[in-house]
Order: structure tokens, then C-alpha cells, then sequence
């Protein structure tokens, strides 16, 4: 482990990040007079990384910085129509077909949409973004917007690998075996979901749980709806198992994209941590390009990682279109780039489980950083 010197360290309430990411361009504050200049110094790399950003994204076209990825969501949405006509065919090739369709457009929609959504990427404007919010996450995801974007954008993006923060926690089951957690567990996700929107629903008010309730149960009962009127299902309980196949056939990797980007990289105190270009770097990590999972999930989630967490307003094509700049940008200041392919990753949980996701995973101290 290397560890970093107590004047690279910041205090949690230091954290730029805790008004969103207009304070992205700000400095950060030096702890001490004469070592004001230093700070300035090293904050002044993120910067320069912002600035070879910033100009990337003004010579993009609206296509570029949103237009591809709206598109993949119209596609997704248009492939619903065939996936349904295809649910009634009694051959069961077809069938096959329209549940590989639908399960497809749905990890589009639920993976990548609410995750742009969250981040207020699919639009310029705050009404639309709002709008999209509650459309991705609750009516199509079954999650409630508002706790939704808090723990992903407030809590997961502003204190990524702090422990307690936001060290992805969430996903840890340590009373599960490996297996069972890795391969198993995942599939319940689209149970789960709803449940804990439910039991999200006192930390709102109640218009907002109104909502979120009206919202989910739409969704939820859109597709039911469709799959005993268009599709022809026949009983409940089989249109019911249709929608849980569907929604589960991506949760697998869903769950592993979850972890495996996070933990078992360097963890910090949210007492004592790097400023963010270092948290980033050291605490983010990327996949290689994947055709089935980059177009699913969205580049951001998968080879983008690292882009993402440094600029996490951009699109994911955006982010697939900066990934050269920052990749360069990082190896010649020096610092972390890290990658790893999804078997790799893959095998080391599987045989380092309990130390990853049972024990409480050890802090990073970053020394030698300049």
C-alpha cells in the first residue's frame, strides 16, 4: 500500500462534490498557509484535466454530447413492440426470441437510461432532467428518484471508496456464500427493488411517496397489462414469471459491473482522504469494451469508468469520446489508469470473497503522492 502525505488529505467536509458537480472547476482549499501553493499545485491537475475536457465537449456536436445515446434509448423502446407481438407465439424459438428482446431492452432502459437519468444527462434542461429522473428510475426502474439519485450522485459519486460513504456497501451480502451471492442472489433484484422503494417511502413526503408509488405500480402494471392483452398470457402467474425473467436476465452482471469497479481498489477514511483526482484514480476502475455489456449498460459503466467518475455529467458517449484524452492525461502526470478484463475480475472475488466482501475492507494510505 503507499500512503499519502498528511497535506494531499482532506477533510470530508472539504469534499467539492458535496454541491454537485458545479464546484468540479473550483480549487480546493489549502490546510495551511505555506502550503497554500503546493495544494494549488496539485489541485490544479484536475483542472488542466477539466480544461482538455471542457474543450472536447464544446467541439462535439448535440449528437455526440447526447443525440447517439437518445437514440439507443429510442431503439430499446421501439424493440418492445416485436418483443410482446413475439411473447404470443406459441413456437418456442420466437418465444426465446421475445424474451431475449425484451430482457435486452429492458437492461437498456433500467441500467442505462436511469443511470444518464440520474446524472441529468439526457438533457439541458433541469425540468426535462427531473422529468426523465422520475420516468427511468420509478416508472421503468421501480425505484423511488429522489433516494435513488441521492445515494448514486450525493453519496457514491461525491464519496467514492470512503468507507460508510460511499464504498458500494450496499452490495455487500456477507452472510451469503460466494457463490449463492455471485450467481444467484442477483436474479431476486427485480423483487428486491420495489421492496425497498417501499421501504424508502418515510424518508419522503408525501406527495413525493404518492408518487413514487403511483409511479412504480404504473410500470409495474404497464407491463403485466401488455403481457396478458397483447402476448396472450393466459394466467397471471405466467405473465408474472414472464416479467421476472425479463427483468432479471441481466442482474448477474449488473451486480458484478457493481463491485468490480470499486472494491478491492484503495479505500479511504472520510476523515482522511486524497483530493479527487487521486480518490478517482486509485478508487475507480475500468473493463475492457464489451459489445453486449458497453451497449446495455452504457460506456460510462464499463470501459468509462475512470472518465466517468472524473466527469460524471457527460453522456456515455461522451465519455467513450474523452477517454483518450484522459487516459493520456493520467500516464503522463503519472498516475493511475487502471483496467482489468471481467474474468479477471471475476476470479479474484470468487477466490479473495472473504476478504473483499465479508471483512470490512482495509484504508488506503497514499504515500509519496505529488
Amino acid at each position: 500500500m503507499q500512503n499519502v502525505p498528511e497535506e494531499c488529505s482532506r477533510d470530508a467536509a472539504d469534499d467539492p462534490w458535496e454541491e454537485g458537480e458545479r464546484t468540479l472547476f473550483q480549487h480546493g482549499g489549502a490546510p495551511g498557509e505555506g502550503k497554500a501553493a503546493e495544494a494549488a499545485d496539485r489541485e490544479s491537475l484536475m483542472m488542466e484535466l477539466t480544461r482538455l475536457v471542457q474543450a472536447a465537449v464544446r467541439r462535439s456536436s448535440w449528437w455526440e454530447r447526447r443525440g447517439l445515446d437518445c437514440a439507443i434509448l429510442t431503439a430499446a423502446f421501439a424493440c418492445l413492440p416485436p418483443a410482446f407481438l413475439l411473447l404470443s407465439s406459441s413456437r418456442v424459438l420466437l418465444f426465446a426470441l421475445g424474451m431475449l428482446l425484451m430482457g435486452a431492452a429492458h437492461a437498456v432502459i433500467t441500467v442505462k437510461g436511469t443511470h444518464l437519468a440520474s446524472h441529468g444527462a439526457l438533457s439541458e434542461s433541469q425540468a426535462w432532467g427531473e422529468f426523465w429522473a422520475v420516468f427511468f428510475i420509478e416508472v421503468c426502474g421501480s425505484f423511488t428518484a429522489r433516494v435513488g439519485v441521492h445515494a448514486h450522485v450525493k453519496m457514491h459519486h461525491a464519496h467514492t471508496n470512503v468507507i460508510g460513504l460511499g464504498d458500494s456497501s450496499t452490495w455487500r451480502l456477507p452472510f451469503l456464500p460466494r457463490s449463492i451471492y455471485l450467481f444467484v442472489a442477483p436474479l431476486a433484484v427485480p423483487i428486491i427493488t420495489p421492496l425497498v422503494a417501499l421501504g424508502q417511502l418515510r424518508r419522503q413526503s408525501a406527495a413525493q411517496s404518492l408518487r413514487t408509488v403511483l409511479m412504480v405500480a404504473l410500470g409495474l402494471y404497464a407491463q403485466y397489462w401488455l403481457l396478458l392483452n397483447a402476448s396472450g398470457f393466459r394466467s397471471a402467474g405466467g405473465a408474472l414469471l414472464c416479467m421476472l425473467v425479463c427483468r432479471a436476465m441481466f442482474s448477474v452482471p449488473y451486480i458484478h459491473v457493481n463491485i468490480f469497479q470499486h472494491i478491492g481498489l484503495s479505500m479511504f477514511s472520510p476523515s482522511r482522504r486524497p483530493k479527487r483526482i487521486y480518490q478517482m484514480t486509485y478508487g475507480v476502475l475500468n473493463l475492457p469494451r464489451n459489445p453486449l455489456l458497453d451497449w446495455t449498460f452504457g460506456h460510462s459503466l464499463i470501459s468509462c469508468h475512470v472518465e466517468h467518475h472524473l466527469f460524471p455529467s457527460l453522456s456515455d458517449n461522451m465519455c467513450l469520446k474523452v477517454k483518450p484524452i484522459v487516459s493520456k492525461y493520467l500516464k503522463e502526470k503519472k498516475l493511475p489508469y487502471q483496467e482489468d478484463s471481467y474474468l479477471s475480475r471475476l476470479h479474484l472475488f470468487f477466490h479473495k470473497y472473504q476478504e473483499l466482501m465479508v471483512f470490512a475492507p482495509p484504508i488506503t494510505e497514499l504515500v509519496g503522492v505529488q
